[in-house]
């Protein structure tokens, strides 16, 4: 194996080894998780891999090419390992994972065999498996422009550029009533015209579902009450008092980004693009056909 120190070496060709597998799963939240196959915990690299969460994996298969290696990682759902609503949440969604080849008996003599990114990753049954991809997976992206009326940023990235910071654009409140973690409701919020929020975002702050966001599909005034509706419920517990912050809609038009964001200078879109009805259009014998604006 290319890369692999002499002496670790000279142990895999005794025929007889003490060879086991470990795993190291690095959230994006910043939350690490370490596993063996090996019948006692390891410890190497500033970290305690554990025995006892019944994780194992498939062969390592690689490919020299883009197409997605074929790894997987297989094990049972823990309370105090890999939990179930965890991954329900999303929590283990891109996830950087690293896989090594080590002596357990000598744990400085090991070989990094994989390094990636979980991808799809399934439950059943009390278990889970997880496809770990290679790093060549994100060149499997399409990359460059797309010419289209509507914007193509995402409000506040690199493209779009706008500040989120900037007031009368995100609001943070603690949360007064929620129905089936997608309905929120508060007895007042004003200060933002009704809308203000649709296509926006609500990020959790604090809390057991810390984290976790969802996309605004609604939002509108019931009575004296405002109402934020998302697309989807919050896969978390949302207890009364946790604090949540509300981002602003772009529904992705130059009118909204000239007028309700004042950053028409980073508009994406093309909104002079001809559709489909002038690309059909034929000569006329009848009534103006000067080829002015279409507007």
């Amino acid at each position: 194996m290319a890369g692999l120190e002499a002496g670790f070496a000279a142990h895999i060709a005794r025929g007889v080894t003490t060879l086991c597998h470990c795993w190291q799963v690095t959230r994006r939240d910043g939350e690490v998780l370490a596993f063996t196959d090996h019948d006692m915990p390891l410890h190497f690299g500033g970290v305690t891999f554990r025995a006892d969460t019944g994780l194992s994996a498939r062969a390592l298969a690689q490919t020299s090419g883009l197409s997605v290696d074929n790894t997987e990682a297989l094990g049972a759902l823990s309370d105090d390992a890999i939990r179930e609503d965890e991954i329900e949440q999303g929590r283990f969604d891109g996830a950087e994972v690293q896989a090594w080849l080590v002596n357990w008996s000598k744990p400085s003599q090991r070989l990094l065999q994989f390094r990636g990114s979980i991808g799809e990753l399934h439950r059943a049954g009390g278990s889970f498996r997880a496809e770990l991809r290679g790093l060549t997976e994100p060149l499997n992206r399409p990359l460059g422009r797309v010419f289209q009326k509507p914007c193509s940023a995402v409000l506040g990235d690199s493209n779009c550029r706008f500040d989120l910071s900037a007031p009368g654009y995100a609001e943070a409140r603690a949360v007064e009533i929620v129905e089936e973690a997608q309905c929120f409701r508060w007895a007042e919020f004003a200060g933002f015209e009704e809308g203000w929020f649709a296509r926006g975002r609500l990020d959790v702050l604090d809390g057991p579902a810390a984290g976790l966001w969802g996309m605004v599909k609604l939002d509108y005034f019931e009575g004296a009450q405002r109402v934020i509706e998302l697309w989807e419920p919050i896969r978390g517990a949302l207890p009364e008092g946790t604090l949540v912050r509300i981002t602003a809609g772009c529904d992705k038009r130059m009118e909204t980004c000239r007028f309700k964001f004042n950053n028409l200078l980073n508009f994406q879109g093309f909104p002079d693009l001809p559709g489909e009805d002038w690309m059909m259009a034929v000569p006329r014998s009848d009534g103006a056909n000067s080829g002015g604006s279409r507007r």
